[in-house]
């Protein structure tokens, strides 16, 4: 199901991992069509168990910093939380807008701005709640040797698919990060209607550190 293209040496501003890309058909999607799928690795995978995300890629939050979710802000958690740890994997998965595209993402956001929440917008385009599987990412956390991991994730559909993947969650640790009163009923609603595993207040975050880490993005 997966084959590794390239592999590179890829520093960058929290340690010098390597970046690898693969390729890979899921068998149970029409029409079959390859997908692209990135790991981006450090250390030794196999001397501790390692910190392990996966990433849904989020064009709006990931590359621009968008404030409307916490996709960006939970990608350098997971780069920081792995750089202290000393060894892990980020899977980065080409699944936008929880498998709707970008461009339905962004009509989506249209009917979140008219007053629907996320799942809401979703169904009114006609598109199931999450479209999204993770048989390809667990296919190369196993590629990559993994037999047990620490998950860093809020998400449960993430957490099922990788113990069916005969991989063992020695540890789930939180993704929760600071929220705004931007991305703050998006984030409820992920918690309140998907089930994730969130702990965050029920207020938006709008104290200094949210502010000074604002600014940072913005530099």
């Amino acid at each position: 199901m997966i084959n590794k293209l390239a592999e590179v040496d890829f520093p960058t501003y929290w340690a010098e991992f390597r970046l690898m890309a693969f390729e890979g058909y899921d068998h149970r999607r029409q029409p079959k069509r390859p997908e692209a799928l990135l790991a981006l690795v450090l250390g030794d995978l196999h001397r501790t168990v390692p910190i392990v995300r996966i990433h849904s890629q989020c064009t709006t939050g990931d590359v621009f910093h968008s404030l409307r979710c916490d996709c960006h802000d939970q990608l350098h958690l997971a780069l920081e939380s792995i750089a202290k740890h000393g060894s892990g994997a980020i899977v980065y998965e080409h699944q936008e807008g929880r498998g709707i595209g970008l461009i339905e993402k962004l009509r989506a956001y249209e009917l979140q701005d008219q007053g629907l929440d996320t799942i809401e917008a979703n169904l009114e385009l006609g598109h199931p709640v999450d479209l999204r599987d993770y048989a390809l990412p667990v296919e190369v956390l196993r590629a990559l040797g993994l037999r047990s991991v620490q998950l860093l994730t809020n998400n449960p559909e993430k957490i099922a698919a990788v113990r069916a993947g005969g991989i063992e969650i020695v540890k789930r640790l939180s993704a929760d990060v600071e929220y705004n009163p931007h991305s703050a009923r998006y984030l409820s609603t992920k918690r309140l209607k998907l089930g994730h595993l969130s702990s965050a207040a029920s207020e938006p975050h709008t104290g200094p550190a949210h502010r000074q880490r604002c600014r940072k993005q913005a530099q």
